[in-house]
């Protein structure tokens, strides 16, 4: 083999991403390795999801409450709006409308109380029950994850 023949196969194993190639001819035989980079690269991917990512913030959440007994007691008689996707919240459907909701207002059943953006895609979502706005859990523009708390909503 010569050297042209062995630089082609390193350009070869670059290009290509293979991992590691083994060549053996009558008594000569070469390995190359292919970049570290690469590998490192696709690891980096999933540690960048949102399951690693999502894992803290219910601990976070179910540890605000255990401490304040007297404020988990007062949210108990509360519905949770929650999201259904990951993605940004937004409280009003443009920079110069008004919001979908507001603290006070009441609510029916397939109401649009917010818009979630997910991949370029703007997802109205619906209330499921109807009630009266308590609190808003989320600042306008903020990313949230799935099944995060968005409203909180007396049912009464």
């Amino acid at each position: 083999m010569n050297l042209e023949e062995i630089k082609d196969l390193i350009k070869l194993v670059s290009k290509s991403g293979l991992g590691k190639v083994e060549i053996e001819r009558e008594g000569f035989r070469i390995s190359i390795k292919g970049s570290q980079t690469e590998p490192i690269m696709y690891q980096a991917a999933p540690m960048v999801a949102a399951p690693v990512a999502a894992a803290p913030a219910p601990v976070a959440t179910s540890a605000a409450p255990a401490s304040t007994d007297a404020s988990s007691n007062d949210d108990s008689k509360y519905i949770t709006v929650k999201s259904p996707m990951i993605g940004t919240f937004y409280r009003t459907p443009g920079p110069d409308k008004d919001a979908f909701v507001n603290v006070g207002d009441s609510i029916q059943k397939g109401d649009k109380v917010c818009i979630i953006e997910a991949m370029k895609t703007f997802n109205e979502i619906e209330s499921e029950i109807s009630g009266k706005i308590v609190k808003v859990l989320v600042d306008n523009a903020s990313p949230v994850d799935y099944d995060q708390p968005l409203f909180l909503v007396d049912p009464a």
